[in-house]
């Protein structure tokens, strides 16, 4: 079973008393009880500890000046009359306290009963407010602000340990404020589930009472009104009707008037304010003080259309002043602009709205004898009444139009953003000055980097510190926050509920939050709302709203107001800690996939950058990867899209592509064969319901040896090329097809590059940004690029400082390199036909070029492959023949040849004569392989230099 307040109710050994019992004995010899009793009387024992109440005290403070006869106890009396005689025969004591918790009525159901209790249980004047009585259900209920109920043991205080109790706060319907609490006080075996509803539907009838007492001074308000406009139309003035305009204003106009009408009233003074209708017409709103005959001062406000001006309004004379109950005012009094008007909605039950019958007469001027007319140079004027009311009522009007203005305000400002830290920002920034004067917020560390954490009871940090100035003593952000176990926000966070502290003076256990910042704090700040962040069922943080410059104390219509902030900003911060999670996750995958390190290779000097966007992760990529012959491949790609799809897609892509790349196709078959594999990968991804992906790339080979470059694209945009002396230039390159659409061939440009000059490869996340022309992106590139004595770590690093978007909106891949040409003293070529008696000349002069470059230990290992390579090419190959030796960081040998059949290594038998030649040319070397050139192809070996 769950009581009303959300927590269960004690079952069991609990609910005989045993179990708070011992749990009540463990705490007050200081052993931990946390999980063992309900939270709100767990935190009503630490505070009655800490204020040293000791639970044999029995004396409790007697106020003697009292009010017998104020609002809540009119309001209660015939209340507890009825409740005495339904409970007329039993043990209950039924008790009216003030919002101080001084008991001010009691009723017993068994009258014996009443002179059986000591003193404080049934005489009214003693306080029951926690500071002086513990944990008890009125200063309980005053402390929680909601229905409680406390049983047996849960009590602090010895002398209440037979007893239950059952309270609940009574509040004003207009203010929402506490006024009073009603308390059913009875033995603990009389305990019965139903005095929930019992209570409840008391402390509704001692409401609607308060507000008739409201009602009934509204309407004596509305009858003076009545009274004097009658004599005024009688005796002094020709009416003309102004229920005719209210039947032709539009419903947003009457609702506009109404506004600002109670936004007079609580101005509580002589003013006047024009109003502008959607028509284009004006009416002009006055305000007057109005006395009923029993006292009850009010403000009434009249429409008058047209008329004069709103001073020649408030200047009217005297004798309508009179009539309505007012004594003259001086011609100085103010005119409200309509600027300065606060639109108010109006309240149901807050005001007393005249028929549209109700009139009184237009303005007018008396002459010296006593006659009146209209003003011969205005149009007449109508006026009619449009809401009368007390100031006090106009001001909840306006607070409650300001709290729904606040929250429309905060739907727009909060979670514009998927930044858990400017999401909490936002939430600050929306609640100061409006609600508090102050705000800080505290997240755990593991919610900023998108996790849950594990206790955020202990993991806070300071996140935002936000008000109306910057020298109040909060803790700085980044700070660890700890607080202690009495502290409003430790116990929010243990509820899952707004916690209100009004007077923080009184509240016990928060200075305790931090010690090195509370006292400044106390003198500076005086009322307190810890709001939990919760969201998804998953505890976030912790909001304080504190509130300084404005004296009034927070109450239960601004925890509310809160609550409902906090609970608004929570799902904005939660939605933005899911994106971080999922984005970091993808950035984390995006960058396992990218190449961790450059590989060792002499023909071109590399540097890279991978920017991820602000908002998402792409599937952008490079890739550089060694060749045969000294050569080297540059990749740039981009997957279209973002998100967790596009950088698993871009994985399978770069693997594909370096696969391709290492079988030593030219450019534009590699991205013949990408096209094949994203269309594949396309399918595959429509019938599983991820949709087409798409991607484009740029290949270039560049080879060291003839310091010529070998280009192709797909969709993607050309490079830039930086010469020696740094003039840059982007080549025309044949444009191809993004990947995957098939069906068109690509094509291959080959280019020249001296020595030192820079290839500039990119994603179109670099050139590509909505708030930019293309044309001058490119500008600003080619004038980054033309220094070429950088290197290219710093040309990358200025390329991002200078032409990247400060928040780009696409990733970013970049890749520099600066070309190395293979100086041709390492180089050895012999042309020769197809003759098997000049195999020999080659080992020969092979082995003088070892000789001349100091690799003598090679010599061995040369000869043999040589042997084994030249006399396959003569044998299967075609003429003319060429050998070429390659001293780089390995020795390596190509023989070539005009055929376009391939070698294949294979297992020879032992009675086979041949197939061993590539067995051996395997074994000698360190790879080997073939690749395929326009004249045929070329048959390559490595061989390692450690034994040089």
């Amino acid at each position: 079973m769950v009581r009303s307040g959300g927590e269960p109710m004690p079952t069991g050994r609990a609910a005989d008393g045993a179990g708070p019992a011992r749990f009540r004995e463990r705490f007050l010899q200081g052993e931990p009880v946390e999980a063992g009793i309900r939270t709100s009387i767990l935190n009503s024992w630490q505070r009655s500890r800490s204020l040293g109440l000791s639970p044999d005290q029995s004396d409790l403070p007697f106020r003697e000046d009292f009010d017998p006869d104020g609002r809540i106890v009119r309001a209660a009396l015939p209340v507890l009359d009825r409740l005495e005689s339904r409970f007329a025969g039993s043990q209950m004591n039924i008790s009216v306290a003030d919002a101080s918790g001084t008991v001010l009525l009691r009723r017993f159901g068994e009258a014996s009963l009443a002179r059986s209790l000591p003193a404080i249980q049934r005489v009214p004047g003693f306080v029951f407010a926690e500071q002086f009585a513990g944990t008890n259900g009125i200063g309980l209920a005053l402390a929680e602000r909601q229905l409680i109920r406390v049983y047996g043991a849960e009590h602090f205080a010895e002398r209440s340990q037979g007893s239950a109790c059952r309270a609940l706060p009574v509040r004003d319907p207009l203010s929402g404020c506490i006024e009073g609490v009603l308390c059913f006080g009875y033995p603990r075996s009389a305990e019965d589930p139903a005095l929930t509803a019992v209570i409840r539907k008391a402390a509704e009838a001692i409401e609607r009472r308060l507000l008739g007492q409201s009602s009934a001074r509204e309407r004596a308000l509305l009858r003076a009104y009545l009274d004097t406009g009658a004599e005024a139309a009688a005796g002094l003035h020709r009416s003309i009707g102004v229920d005719q305009l209210a039947l032709e204003l539009r419903p947003r106009d009457r609702a506009i008037l109404r506004e600002k009408a109670a936004a007079l009233i609580s101005c509580a003074q002589r003013a006047a304010v024009d109003v502008s209708l959607s028509d284009g017409r004006q009416v002009t709103l006055v305000s007057r003080p109005l006395t009923s005959a029993s006292g009850v001062e009010g403000i009434a406000i009249e429409a008058v259309l047209p008329g004069p001006s709103p001073r020649e309004l408030l200047a009217v004379p005297h004798q309508v002043d009179e009539a309505l109950g007012s004594p003259a005012e001086p011609a100085d009094v103010p005119v409200v602009p309509p600027s300065g008007s606060v639109p108010v909605a109006e309240v149901p039950g807050y005001f007393s709205v005249a028929p549209p019958s109700t009139r009184l007469p237009g303005a007018a001027t008396a002459d010296a004898d006593g006659a009146t007319d209209e003003h011969p140079d205005s149009p007449p004027s109508a006026r009619g009444l449009v809401l009368v009311g007390e100031p006090h009522v106009g001001t909840y009007a306006l607070a409650a139009r300001r709290r729904l203005e606040l929250l429309s305000e905060a739907s727009a400002r909060i979670g514009t953003t998927l930044d858990v830290r400017r999401t909490a920002e936002e939430l600050a920034e929306t609640a100061v000055p409006r609600l508090a004067d102050f705000v800080t917020i505290d997240l755990p560390e593991a919610v900023l980097r998108g996790e849950e954490s594990a206790d955020p009871r202990s993991d806070l940090r300071r996140t935002v510190v936000h008000g109306i100035r910057d020298d109040c003593p909060f803790s700085p952000v980044g700070k660890q926050v700890e607080y202690g176990p009495t502290t409003p926000q430790l116990r929010c966070l243990t509820s899952g509920q707004a916690v209100l502290e009004p007077d923080l003076k009184a509240a016990v256990g928060w200075l305790a939050q931090d010690p090195e910042y509370s006292e400044q704090l106390l003198s500076q700040v005086h009322s307190l709302i810890a709001v939990p962040l919760v969201a998804r069922g998953v505890v976030l943080g912790v909001v304080g709203f504190y509130r300084a410059q404005d004296p009034a104390p927070f109450g239960d219509d601004d925890r509310s107001l809160a609550q409902e902030l906090a609970t608004r900003a929570a799902l904005s911060i939660d939605n933005a800690r899911r994106y971080t999670r999922e984005r970091t996750m993808v950035l984390a995958l995006q960058r396992s996939l990218l190449p961790h390190g450059l590989p060792a290779q002499d023909a071109v000097d590399v540097a890279h950058r991978y920017l991820p966007a602000e908002s998402d992760v792409g599937g952008d990529w490079y890739e550089v990867i060694p060749l045969s012959g000294t050569r080297v491949g540059l990749f740039v790609g981009d997957v279209v899209g973002h998100g967790i799809l596009s950088a698993a897609t871009m994985g399978r892509l770069r693997t594909a592509a370096r696969s391709f790349a290492e079988l030593d196709f030219p450019p534009d078959e590699v991205l013949t064969h990408l096209d094949n594999v994203v269309g594949r990968l396309d399918r595959e991804d429509a019938a599983a319901g991820a949709g087409i992906i798409g991607a484009t790339c740029l290949y270039a080979i560049y080879d060291p040896t003839s310091q010529q470059c070998t280009m192709a694209r797909a969709g993607h945009p050309p490079p830039a090329l930086v010469d020696p002396d740094g003039t840059v230039s982007f080549p025309d390159l044949p444009t191809g097809p993004p990947l995957g659409l098939g069906g068109l061939p690509f094509e291959a440009a080959e280019i020249h590059l001296p020595e030192g000059s820079q290839l500039v490869l990119y994603t179109d996340g670099l050139i590509e940004d909505r708030h930019r022309d293309v044309d001058v992106i490119l500008d600003q590139l080619r004038g980054v690029l033309a220094h070429p004595d950088r290197t290219p770590e710093e040309t990358c690093q200025a390329v991002l400082d200078t032409v990247a978007p400060a928040h780009p909106c696409d990733d970013i891949a970049l890749l520099v390199a600066r070309t190395h040409a293979l100086d041709p003293r390492r180089i050895a070529t012999w042309d020769l036909p197809a003759d098997p008696a000049l195999v020999s000349e080659v080992r020969a002069a092979a082995i003088r070029q070892l000789a001349d470059w100091g690799l003598d230990e090679a010599a061995f290992a040369v000869e043999l492959m040589l042997s084994e390579l030249v006399t396959n090419a003569i044998r299967h190959g075609g003429g003319p023949i060429r050998v070429r030796l390659l001293h780089d960081r390995t020795l390596i040998c190509e023989v070539s040849d005009t055929s376009n059949t391939a070698p294949h290594l294979r297992r020879a038998a032992t009675t086979d004569e041949g197939g061993r030649g590539l067995f051996l040319v395997a074994q000698l070397s360190q790879g080997w392989g073939t690749r395929y050139i326009p004249q045929g192809k070329v048959i390559w070996a490595e061989c390692g230099l450690d034994g040089a």
